[in-house]
């Protein structure tokens, strides 16, 4: 898939900071967003199994399947590193049906025009600051400079339906997927026109939402983001 003119969207947020001379300069942005590669699969893996498998008893992706998606697609991943550590990230692939089906767990279906989101975590360290809600809207902002990709599907549990409706969300219904004794709502997200955010993307103001675990349950959860 083109990526190309996503540059802006995924640029280091930095704040201009004096530097007195002789005063060394930090040598990483304090915050930047950028899409996740294989060597990021550790750290999203070490995230993903702490916000879920206490609650859910599984992870939406396992190890190698995170590393799956990061070979096929990272252009569709996006992480939230701030000095260097990973904080937040989501991965996506694309998908060539109107709904949902148990392979749209594993497979990246290249001609597709749809995006699943498998999954939105946070570290624990970084949760109720509103982290979730801002990578999700930062996420589908970027979704709208891929000319092919006309809308984000998700599958979530019931409790996580109001945090998808305040990102823009809309219920479709009951998801066919079924994972142990779980049930899921599955939900889309309409991408079209132009992209909105400045060029200049460190102006953006982010909407301030939250949720109540800044888990979105899977937004794919195998169970889930």
């Amino acid at each position: 898939m083109s990526v190309v003119g996503t540059s802006p969207f995924i640029k280091p947020m930095t704040s201009p900071s004096s530097v007195s001379p002789g005063q060394r300069r930090h040598t990483l942005p304090a915050s930047e967003f950028r899409p996740l590669n294989t060597q990021d699969a550790i750290s999203v893996f070490e995230i993903e199994r702490e916000a879920f498998i206490s609650v859910s008893g599984d992870c939406p992706l396992h190890l190698d399947e995170v590393r799956h998606f990061l070979t096929l697609c990272p252009e569709l991943s996006m992480g939230w590193i701030e000095e260097g550590r990973l904080v937040a990230f989501i991965i996506g692939s694309l998908w060539d049906q109107d709904r949902l089906t148990t392979d749209a767990l594993t497979l990246h279906k290249p001609h597709g025009s749809t995006v699943h989101v498998h999954v939105l975590a946070v570290h624990r360290t970084f949760r109720q600051q509103g982290k979730g809600p801002i990578l999700m809207w930062r996420y589908l902002q970027y979704l709208r400079c891929l000319p092919s990709v006309r809308r984000a599907v998700l599958m979530c549990e019931d409790f996580l339906v109001p945090f998808y409706r305040k990102s823009g969300f809309k219920v479709l219904g009951r998801c066919a997927i079924t994972v142990a004794n779980l049930s899921f709502t599955e939900m889309w997200y309409p991408i079209s026109g132009h992209a909105y955010m400045r060029r200049n993307s460190e102006a953006i103001r982010f909407p301030q939402l939250t949720s109540p675990l800044e888990r979105p349950g899977t937004a794919g959860e195998r169970a889930d983001t």
